[in-house]
């Protein structure tokens, strides 16, 4: 057996999948843990069982997914906010159109107009993401409710939210809250994403039950899920 075994791993948290490359070395103690660009690196002992590497690796979820969105963040390229900037829609993007005015926003076409009474970045942003926000309520809550029926799912509520770090989550009141971030995203992954908080209304965890649940409804969602990974990044640029 070499003294060094080096594998790239996917494993199941709590709030969705983590890929990390597992580092093995012979003669190590313990298990440690390091965040950079290029993601999560788990240094473990050659003859440590795969099982309890990831045990510690759940105990430090908080602590990885924190740092993981940090690095993402130092990586996302920002909106700059003025006439003729792009903004993502959907999978494609809009374009800034700026002008004076009481506060607000409207679409038209590919171009999204957005009034603000000093044209400033953070007047722009904030007209913006409230437009973000209310196409969100109306599209989500929508797909949910289509694809809540296609799964012979009972409607589950319905909560928009402004999370950063997470498309969506479900908990045990059948609640499923989805960010509005997810209007950035194409069609095909935010259905992916809905599909996999309605497979948690049958299996509350990850288990290999759970992810049958959400192939029946979603059957190419490998192919989705890695797109989301390869792309998420993408859509926390505000």
């Amino acid at each position: 057996m070499p003294p060094v075994e080096r594998a790239a791993r996917r494993m199941d948290l709590a709030d969705g999948t983590l890929d990390y490359v597992l580092v093995r070395r012979r003669g190590r103690r313990g298990v440690g843990l390091k965040v950079d660009e290029t993601g999560l690196t788990v240094s473990a002992p050659l003859t440590m069982p795969l099982m309890q590497v990831e045990a510690t690796v759940r105990e430090s979820e908080r602590w990885i997914l924190k740092k993981v969105s940090e690095w993402r963040h130092k990586q996302v390229p920002r909106v700059a906010w003025e006439e003729g900037a792009r903004v993502p829609f959907l999978g494609g993007g809009l374009t800034l159109r700026l002008f004076r005015g009481r506060t607000g926003a409207v679409r038209e076409g590919a171009e999204l107009w957005v009034r603000s009474a000093d044209g400033t970045d953070a007047q722009v942003a904030r007209a913006a993401t409230a437009w973000y926000k209310r196409e969100a309520k109306g599209y989500l809550a929508a797909r949910l409710a289509a694809l809540a029926e296609s799964a012979r799912l009972a409607p589950p509520r319905f909560v928009l939210s402004s999370a950063m770090g997470r498309w969506g989550s479900c908990n045990s009141r059948r609640e499923i809250r989805l960010t509005w971030r997810l209007m950035k995203a194409p069609p095909d992954l935010i259905d992916y994403v809905i599909c996999h908080e309605l497979a948690h209304l049958r299996e509350m965890n990850h288990s290999a039950a759970f992810w049958a649940e959400v192939e029946r409804q979603c059957p190419e969602y490998r192919a989705l899920r890695d797109r989301l990974h390869a792309i998420d990044h993408l859509y926390r640029s505000f």
